[in-house]
């Protein structure tokens, strides 16, 4: 069975906007049948569980744990499962509610030969400050003999200046807020260049502060850029739901 997003391990991910949240919690316990329970953890992981055995895994954009509504004083006795919440659907609307809380948000997307770094406040976010460029990056050469050696040389320089001018970049729209002053920091782009990011001293404190979803974006412009808030504020959904012959539908992700 070819499944779209299929998730590590079963299963498959789907994104859901904090504001359609708690609608789709309650439209996939009618489909899947009465009985929706929920189990919470101190990460702020959410998981819903329906009686024929379809669960929702529902992670946080951010770290912390949502404020989720009191729980009863014993463990849910599932294997690794948080407590059981008593009220599903208020479950799903705290964790809606942090997930669409206002926070300062730096967003640094590095493709090799193009950059944007913006900072986001407010709630729904708005691009407050932003800055970016390109520099040109030639592709590999096919020539052989030293004419190679050259071109991969050049090559290495100017993807080395577009990292700079990145890392510079960065800088300048981070700095005035400090790491203090950013609730955290989303990367995107492309993972290579990313990491050769870290090499900069000045960016460490940053980076150290990025939340674990990485956005791959195709082209770091301003109107992508502006559109990211779609993509780090959404909360992710790991979703298992049986077959009709009753196997879970996870079983059959390759």
């Amino acid at each position: 069975c070819v499944m779209k997003n299929p998730a590590a391990g079963g299963g498959r991910w789907v994104e859901v906007p904090p504001e359609r949240l708690v609608s789709w919690i309650v439209t996939f316990g009618r489909r899947h049948g009465a009985g929706l329970v929920a189990h919470g953890d101190a990460g702020g992981l959410l998981t819903f569980t329906a009686a024929d055995g379809a669960s929702a895994e529902c992670h946080p954009p951010f770290p912390g744990a949502p404020p989720f509504p009191r729980t009863p004083p014993f463990p849910h006795p599932g294997e690794g499962a948080g407590p059981r919440l008593p009220d599903p659907e208020a479950a799903a609307a705290a964790m809606a509610a942090h997930a669409a809380a206002d926070r300062i948000v730096g967003v640094l997307l590095v493709r090799l030969g193009g950059y944007a770094v913006g900072v986001f406040a407010g709630s729904p976010p708005q691009l407050v400050s932003s800055k970016t460029g390109s520099r040109p990056v030639h592709g590999r050469s096919a020539a052989g003999g030293w004419s190679q050696h050259r071109f991969a040389r050049r090559r290495e320089n100017q993807a080395a200046t577009a990292l700079r001018a990145a890392a510079d970049a960065a800088a300048s729209i981070f700095g005035p807020y400090g790491t203090d002053g950013l609730d955290a920091v989303v990367l995107g782009g492309d993972k290579r260049s990313a990491a050769g990011l870290r090499e900069d001293a000045r960016l460490a404190p940053y980076l150290n502060r990025a939340v674990g979803r990485f956005l791959t974006v195709p082209d770091p412009r301003l109107t992508v850029l502006r559109d990211t808030p779609r993509e780090f504020g959404a909360i992710r959904i790991r979703l298992t739901e049986p077959e009709p012959d009753g196997s879970s539908r996870a079983d059959q992700v390759n």
